[in-house]
């Protein structure tokens, strides 16, 4: 089922498999991907409770082995409406036989999306309900029209983060894995990246040590969109990769994928969250319309 908020300036719609970004729009002007098949089908999906891929599609807990589907399950399931109003709802998910088989913890997993002026809000909330310690990650996988507007060619836009930084990319194996020794996206005061089709034929360009807020700029139109995440470590660049597909997501994730030849244990795997028994995590980040 499909659900619309609106605070006549955005109108954002939803739907509550996966509780999933599906549009927004500024003055009747689509921002979001078309979900297209032919290049990706999603158009703004959740990561949890993992972010990319692990080593063989599983990972060890407690002495046991678990599978785990690309960017975790709660994409793949049916949300329940908590609250919902005139400019913000909230999706929300408990632990049920479905999640224990490939994520044995108790939780509940929250999305709320707010409508502030020309600024949508995607605040998490994960609240562990385990008699222990719960490994957590999360993500956002938006992806946004290019070129913006429909204006001009894809090659007229180009991404602009809000201050130079260093920017290192996580090197990935061909099976897009971690490999570790990740060298620097170009110049140490990295403020721009030219967008062109070839960019993702070696699928996406993850960063860290970068600004908190990128954008997604046109040389042919006056609006832009920008994306603030600040409690992220992590943002990735992507479109489906060796296409011309009209479309780049911007991901702010606070996780990574495994590495290469390694199967993870959860209990230290590398930028998962360890939430004590009894903790809440929260993490949010904005899309803004300029």
């Amino acid at each position: 089922m499909t659900y619309t908020i609106s605070n006549g300036i955005l109108t954002a719609s939803f739907s509550d498999l996966g509780g999933e970004l599906r549009s927004l729009q500024r003055d009747g002007v689509e921002y979001m991907h078309d979900g297209n098949p032919k290049y990706w089908k999603g158009i703004g999906p959740i990561m949890f409770p993992i972010c990319g891929r692990l080593f063989g599609s599983k990972y060890t807990y407690g002495g046991k082995e678990y599978e785990m589907i690309l960017h975790g399950f709660i994409r793949q399931q049916q949300m329940t409406v908590e609250s919902v109003g005139d400019s913000e709802i909230t999706f929300r998910y408990d632990s049920c036989d479905v999640s224990r088989a490939q994520y044995p913890f108790e939780f509940t997993f929250k999305v709320t999306y707010t409508l502030l002026e020309n600024t949508l809000v995607t605040a998490f909330t994960v609240e562990n309900r385990t008699d222990g310690v719960m490994p957590v990650a999360v993500g956002g996988h938006p992806g946004f029209r290019v070129p913006i507007e429909g204006k001009g060619e894809f090659t007229d836009c180009y991404i602009e983060f809000s201050e130079p930084c260093p920017a290192r990319r996580l090197r990935f194996s061909p099976s897009y894995l971690r490999l570790g020794n990740d060298p620097l996206y170009g110049k140490e005061d990295l403020k721009t990246i030219e967008l062109h089709h070839g960019l993702f034929d070696d699928d996406a360009i993850f960063l860290y040590d970068t600004a908190k807020s990128i954008a997604i700029r046109s040389r042919v139109s006056d609006r832009a969109v920008r994306v603030d995440f600040d409690r992220f470590k992590y943002v990735g660049l992507w479109h489906a990769p060796k296409t011309d597909a009209n479309y780049v997501c911007i991901e702010p994730w606070t996780g990574s994928p495994g590495y290469e030849g390694k199967v993870d244990d959860f209990a230290t795997k590398e930028d998962m969250t360890q939430l004590e028994a009894g903790g809440v995590f929260s993490s949010a980040y904005s899309i803004t319309i300029e």
